[in-house]
């Protein structure tokens, strides 16, 4: 029997490029033989649960199209698989694509991405496990953002207007208003640290935001979480430091640490800050994190 494969779609990714990229993937794994149905629900709730069926219903392949959003709901589907039927595809079509980004695979292709499902090539990797007070296990593929990145992710995500991308400049430039360092307390392999901070992000991957590498340096298959601090910083140094993320220029400043764990405690006195990973918003600190060495395979050329 040719292997069976879901197709799991965000209709809303990249406005419209995720059913585009669902059809010509879907073309291409047919053409091959794969026998594939297709998941596509009316919001995220719904993909979920259909995802968590396809898994349950033993396929070989759980393949997300879309951004980075997609993927994290296939991942949580996927963990309640055994860890032998963990296997993900990513056909890229989303904004910002961290996932793709971090793994080499193909972004703007769907028909040369499906190639790497139909080659049934695979990495192992690891995830980040989450969890708060009273909540059940999420689990993270790419960068867990607890400091000024979330709060600019919480207000555009408040925010009526604009619609579209112009959200976020705005959001950062409000939240730059207010730009002031936070009372963090880090347990960081159970050691203590206690640091006023305008930015703690976890690292499971490398990047966050479309290419953003906050925890530059980091891998998927190392068996550990980067946990990033960028200390007191001004906003005009923050601003200038900004840009420098796309190349990890930023781990030459002063105010910058990365310490490297198995796990990590991230809490906050004072006012709270909810965090965000994968582009979906997780929950209010404190979040406790734990790397997953090996969680999954994912299909790569």
């Amino acid at each position: 029997m040719p292997p069976d494969i879901a197709l799991l779609t965000n209709p809303a990714a990249g406005r419209g490029r995720g059913l585009r990229a669902a059809a010509v993937a879907l073309a291409r794994l047919r053409e091959a033989g794969l026998s594939v149905r297709t998941l596509t629900g009316r919001d995220a709730g719904e993909a979920l649960d259909l995802a968590r069926a396809a898994v349950a219903d033993g396929v070989d392949a759980l393949v997300a199209v879309g951004g980075d959003g997609v993927v994290h709901l296939a991942v949580q589907a996927l963990m309640q698989a055994d860890p032998e039927a963990r296997v993900l595809g990513v056909i890229a079509a989303g904004a910002g694509n961290d996932v793709a980004r971090s793994l080499d695979l193909c972004r703007g292709d769907p028909a040369r991405a499906a190639e790497a499902v139909v080659g049934r090539r695979t990495r192992r990797i690891d995830l980040a496990r989450v969890t708060g007070p009273g909540t059940s296990s999420t689990y993270v593929v790419t960068v867990l953002a607890a400091g000024f990145d979330a709060v600019v992710n919480e207000r555009a995500n408040a925010m009526r207007r604009p619609r579209g991308r112009m959200r976020y400049p705005l959001a950062t430039l409000a939240e730059l208003r207010v730009l002031r360092p936070r009372p963090y307390t880090l347990t960081l392999d159970g050691r203590v640290r206690r640091v006023e901070a305008v930015l703690v992000a976890v690292g499971n991957g490398p990047s966050f935001g479309g290419g953003l590498r906050i925890a530059h340096g980091a891998s998927l298959d190392d068996g550990l979480l980067d946990v990033v601090v960028v200390k007191a910083v001004g906003r005009l140094d923050l601003l200038r430091t900004y840009p420098r993320l796309r190349h990890g220029g930023h781990t030459a400043h002063p105010q910058y640490e990365r310490h490297r764990v198995r796990s990590a405690t991230v809490a906050l006195s004072g006012t709270g800050v909810v965090a965000y990973a994968d582009g979906e918003r997780i929950g209010p600190l404190p979040l406790d994190v734990e790397a997953v060495p090996g969680a999954v395979e994912v299909l790569v050329p």
